[in-house]
């Protein structure tokens, strides 16, 4: 039974035989499954073998693609800007309803996050590195993400909700490099004191170096 609207199905790319075609595809051969959507996206490194699984324990192992090399940022970013450059990527609805929604293109998000992964590695952060992110929800946590990705490190995000003591735990948990965190996170009306926190918490972290001079972040997250 296909519970969505006449309207909506008559708009959709994929019907109800379609999906019950490709799932029972998905069940009975999902190598050949998941090797044609696998191969939807790009690769810098083509993989070889769809997966490598063992359900048996104590020596449950589960492996997708592990031979295949990718970049998630290019996927998300670069691969639709020949075409879809000037489409919208991200609409974002502020706090404030009376403030109107930003409409972010493919190329604008390019660059954005481009513009942040290059802050990152000014600051030294690279491959496997931990960064949290404790922001809001604001297009610059989409952008901060994605350029962690860009540039192979592995974010962390923190509930902007969270205390200082949640916060310092998470980041010696993690050992983060970095935070990239705002001023504040408006949320109904209120502003929770975001950097405060941060201040706060890196008073209880391990090892903590603090950039007084974040003239290179401060044009990006606000």
């Amino acid at each position: 039974m296909d519970a969505r609207s006449p309207a909506v199905a008559a708009s959709s790319q994929l019907t109800r035989s379609d999906y019950d075609q490709m799932y029972e595809q998905s069940v009975n051969d999902p190598d050949a499954f998941w090797n044609k959507h696998g191969n939807r996206i790009d690769w810098i490194k083509p993989f070889t073998q769809v997966k490598d699984v063992n359900f048996n324990y104590p020596d449950v192992s589960i492996k997708w693609f592990a031979d295949g090399t990718l970049n998630v940022s290019a996927n998300c970013i670069d691969r639709h800007l020949e075409d879809r450059g000037d489409q919208t990527a991200i609409i974002f609805e502020p706090d404030d309803p009376n403030t109107p929604a930003q409409h972010i293109t493919y190329k604008e998000l390019h660059a954005e996050v481009c513009k942040f992964a290059n802050v990152l590695k000014g600051l030294g952060v690279g491959k496997g590195d931990r960064v949290i992110l404790y922001l809001p929800m604001i297009p610059e946590a989409a952008y901060a993400m994605l350029a962690c990705a860009r540039v192979g490190a592995i974010h962390s995000i923190v509930f902007a909700g969270f205390s200082p003591d949640a916060l310092a735990n998470r980041i010696d948990d993690c050992h983060a490099k970095v935070v990239v965190t705002s001023d504040g996170a408006p949320r109904g009306g209120r502003v929770t004191a975001l950097k405060d926190n941060v201040n706060k918490a890196l008073n209880h972290t391990a090892d903590t170096q603090q950039f007084e001079d974040d003239d290179a972040i401060s044009g990006f997250i606000t």
